[in-house]
């Protein structure tokens, strides 16, 4: 009797998945890489974290890191093209005059532009797909040290986020956040492009201060342009508003904490530190 109870409540939720996933997918992007369903992606990101945290390092223990420089510069131009394409389609598909920042629906019909937004989107995903590759080639060149918890969270969640939309809502709202996204990483694969080039380049990177900086305003512009609509009467999702704008204070927080740590908090040392005399006047003054 449990048996038969508990197999229709098996069928009863394999039946709720399907009629949801029949309801609210969208029909132009189903059949498109890794779209049928969240299985092949999970696998892929149970995977990647698997071997990134245990697999890899095994594997690496009592080898030499391997040189991939000619590897990592090619990857790095490629990822810089495709965020460039990105920032582009996202625009002329609608962030550059049609879309409206205060409020935007998914278009879901056939019409042209609304059909390159949601290539786009999924062009996005492909993207964060091939960003898992970052993790990888610090485990190849034996960087574990560079693998914290903040650089896998990112990894790991960003390929779920764009997943969600290419599958649900491939256009709209929340497409502003791969636009900016993407633009940031130009800024950032060409940071890490010409710090891979040796150590004579190094001179000219003196901005990554401010490359993390814009990373923090990005957070700061995605929480606003999606916890701002919750209150809204606009036919976009409010659920994903709501997860988006936690996804960006949860990056917010922990860039801003990477800020601190890396940038604040030394100063704050050094000067807690340093020696001072006494002045003509009577007043202290650094040495």
């Amino acid at each position: 009797m449990n048996g038969a109870v508990e197999n229709t409540y098996n069928i009863s939720i394999v039946d709720s998945y399907r009629k949801f996933m029949e309801r609210n997918s969208d029909p132009r992007t189903e059949n498109w890489w890794l779209m049928s369903g969240p299985g092949p992606l999970l696998t892929l990101l149970a995977t990647y974290v698997y071997f990134c945290t245990s697999v890899g390092p095994r594997y690496m223990r009592d080898r030499k890191p391997y040189d991939l420089k000619n590897p990592i510069i090619l990857y790095n131009v490629v990822q810089i093209l495709m965020s460039a394409y990105l920032v582009y389609e996202g625009l002329i598909a609608g962030w550059w005059n049609d879309y409206n920042f205060s409020c935007e629906p998914v278009n879901y019909s056939d019409d042209p532009k609304a059909k390159r937004m949601a290539a786009a989107v999924w062009w996005y995903f492909a993207a964060k797909i091939s960003e898992l590759l970052d993790t990888v080639f610090f485990v190849l060149r034996k960087k574990n040290r560079q693998i914290s918890f903040l650089h896998l969270y990112h990894h790991f969640m960003m390929p779920i986020c764009a997943w969600i939309g290419a599958k649900f809502l491939p256009g709209g709202h929340g497409t502003l956040l791969g636009v900016i996204n993407s633009f940031i990483h130009i800024i950032m694969y060409t940071y890490y492009l010409i710090s891979g080039l040796g150590p004579q380049y190094q001179k000219f990177l003196w901005w990554k201060k401010h490359l993390t900086t814009l990373q923090l305003i990005q957070f700061c512009i995605i929480f606003y342009h999606n916890f701002t609509v919750m209150f809204r009467d606009c036919n976009y999702p409010k659920f994903i508003n709501f997860l988006l704008s936690l996804n960006a204070a949860l990056f917010l927080y922990m860039f801003g904490n990477f800020y601190y740590r890396n940038y604040i908090k030394p100063k704050l040392q050094i000067n807690k530190t340093q020696p001072t005399e006494i002045s003509a006047n009577g007043k202290a003054k650094e040495c």
